[in-house]
């Protein structure tokens, strides 16, 4: 007989997890299905180097996952607890001299005092605007369907908060950090921060930016995190979840096919021939896979096949080095600053941002870059469970090319030589991370991880840019105009990296599109915008 369901979401990563848990608890029958015999996605923890070291291949550091609304909704904290290093980000020059930004702001100020005291009265003044907007504008937003661009100005414009917000978002990142601030080294960091991962991304810093990227520079009270058990952890707590609340897992189910009849989402044939029939179909996995492969282009209208081939993916990718270590990296600049070993993320290589950019201009261009500069931590650090006692893991990112050259396959022939460029550059900032501390390492490029996770289209970390053009009322949106197919993963609002958004946006839209009772309170950002008035006379508090 035919299986059916109310529901079936493809892709057991952070989105389909998040989803999957909301519905299932809203009393639909849902099928989980994933193509691999492994669930998580990028929340992955392995043994790629040696038994008892531990690392994050994919997810590192998660951006204030324990203030997410689904994280409180699905009782996550007793389930998986986070680590919030006071030091996150640091910066260590080539003089002895280093840079350390903390959350706590007199701390952080102090630090860029040594630097340019007038960039740390600017930061002061900047973070004073930056919290108030990331309670109020940013986090609501983050988690809210994104409402209509001149909707969303006309409520903006009305309070003093909201008109400095248009201000901010009206001025390309890149371009505000070099206008604000005086130190080079300042700027570097902020750059740094302003991004998403360990690298500077490009699409990030050098366009507009509606989700209000530059706020990121300043905002000390939204945090990064480190999952205690490692980004694993968060997969197995959102899988018990779902499972608790009466949903349904099947691994090794590749779907080949999204069943449309009569332009409505009916169910979906798996690679084995097997047929699941379901009311809706939500797919968490990348525009191409989901629009080319499993529904078919004959079944979409000129203007959507239009829109599905210009979805665009991130322009660079990553080459990691992961690191098994007798002890952690000891990093120059200490005798300036003894936290750059307590940051969770440290800066190292470029010391201009005119190397910084010309670095890039070279992955741009297709070109394996010249000069060596990347982000690294150790998070064994914050999580001493992921070393045997007394060692430790420490991983570095560095941006490059997916074809090299023109053709993905250059990189394997050239990633042992740039591993040893990244370690000899690593050991000029950590002198300890050398030949006697390393004990084992693990390259992992761009083809290793599109193999694994097939969504990551040509390396795209993202599963899509965050370029303007694609962020917030531009994104690639949660319905579709196949009635029952949903997307709720990445391409959707608010993009890539660890923050379930996408999932959690969608289970309101599915619920209500269904007719489903809400059995929590969903974000509102509409209604966070309506009250920033409130905020000119002071009588709005922060989140909770």
């Amino acid at each position: 007989m035919t299986e059916e369901y109310d529901g079936i979401i493809i892709g057991s990563g952070q989105h389909g997890l998040v989803l999957g848990s909301y519905l299932a608890k809203a009393g639909l029958k849902v099928l989980l299905l994933e193509r691999r015999l492994i669930f998580g996605g990028g929340l992955g923890t392995t043994e790629v180097t040696k038994p008892g070291f531990y690392h994050q291949m994919h997810s590192v550091n998660h951006f204030n996952i324990s203030e997410a609304p689904w994280y409180k909704d699905l009782g996550l904290r007793n389930k998986v607890k986070y680590v919030t290093p006071r030091y996150d980000f640091a910066q260590p020059h080539a003089d002895g001299t280093a840079l350390v930004f903390s959350h706590d702001i007199d701390e952080m100020c102090d630090s860029i005092a040594h630097f340019s005291k007038k960039d740390a009265q600017t930061y002061r003044e900047w973070n004073q605007r930056a919290d108030i907007i990331s309670d109020h504008i940013f986090w609501p937003e983050r988690y809210s369907e994104p409402l209509p661009e001149i909707e969303r100005d006309e409520l903006l414009s009305r309070s003093a908060v909201g008109r400095d917000f248009l201000e901010i978002i009206d001025r390309q990142p890149l371009v505000a950090v070099n206008d604000l601030f005086e130190s080079e080294q300042v700027k570097l960091l902020l750059l740094f921060k302003i991004s998403l991962f360990g690298t500077v991304l490009y699409d990030q810093v050098s366009t507009r930016s509606p989700m209000g990227a530059l706020v990121r520079g300043f905002d000390l009270k939204a945090k990064y995190q480190v999952a205690q058990g490692g980004s694993v952890a968060l997969a197995r707590s959102l899988m018990e979840t779902f499972i608790a609340a009466g949903g349904e897992f099947r691994s090794g189910a590749h779907v080949e096919r999204i069943i449309v009849e009569n332009n409505k989402a009916t169910g979906v044939e798996l690679a084995d021939g097997t047929v699941i029939r379901s009311k809706f179909v939500a797919s968490t996995v990348d525009v191409p896979q989901t629009f080319v492969n499993m529904v078919g282009e004959e079944q979409l209208s000129a203007e959507y096949r239009e829109k599905v081939k210009n979805f665009k993916q991130t322009a660079w990718t990553l080459f990691g080095l992961h690191l098994a270590l007798e002890e952690a990296p000891r990093h120059i600049g200490t005798d300036f600053n003894p936290h750059v070993n307590e940051s969770l993320k440290v800066n190292i290589g470029c010391e201009s941002i005119e190397q910084l950019f010309a670095l890039h201009e070279e992955v741009a261009e297709g070109k394996i870059p010249s000069t060596v500069s990347f982000g690294t931590g150790a998070v064994s650090q914050f999580d001493p469970s992921q070393a045997p006692p007394g060692k430790a893991t420490a991983y570095a990112w560095h941006a490059m090319p997916y074809a090299p050259d023109g053709d993905p396959a250059n990189i394997e022939d050239a990633k042992e030589e740039f591993a040893e460029r990244m370690l000899e550059t690593w050991e000029k900032w950590a002198p300890n991370v050398n030949k006697k501390n390393i004990l084992a390492k693990h390259i992992y490029t761009a083809n290793d991880y599109s193999r694994e996770l097939i969504n990551m289209v040509d390396g795209d970390i993202f599963v899509g840019s965050f370029s303007g053009e694609q962020t917030m009322w531009n994104h690639f949106g949660y319905r579709t105009p196949i009635e029952g197919l949903y997307m709720a993963g990445s391409p959707t609002h608010p993009g890539g990296a660890i923050s379930g958004g996408g999932g959690y946006i969608a289970s309101r839209i599915i619920c209500e599109d269904m007719g489903v009772p809400l059995w929590w309170k969903p974000m509102d950002a509409r209604a966070s915008l309506e009250r920033l008035s409130s905020l000119d006379s002071g009588r709005v508090g922060s989140r909770g």
